[in-house]
């Protein structure tokens, strides 16, 4: 089982937003196993045992993102 995380950053204006999202990335990248996401543009996917390690770093954003998570079996490329 997987978990997918849908992420959107939220800004009010150009500054603002690069410092998030540098903030942001810097914090994801320095997360343990790095390799096993599976990453696009707003979208990870993770397996099923890093769950709370996802929960916990998108609760530490939660003021400045809006995040939305589903549980899958699997996810087919097109």
């Amino acid at each position: 089982m997987y978990f997918l995380y849908f992420y959107d950053l939220k800004f009010r204006n150009k500054k603002q937003h690069n410092r998030l999202k540098r903030k942001f990335y810097y914090h994801l990248h320095k997360l343990e196993p790095v390799d096993t996401f599976f990453k696009t543009k707003s979208v990870l996917m993770v397996p099923r045992k890093y769950e709370k390690l996802l929960d916990n770093f998108f609760h530490t954003f939660r003021k400045d993102i809006e995040v939305y998570k589903a549980k899958t079996k699997y996810v087919e490329e097109l």
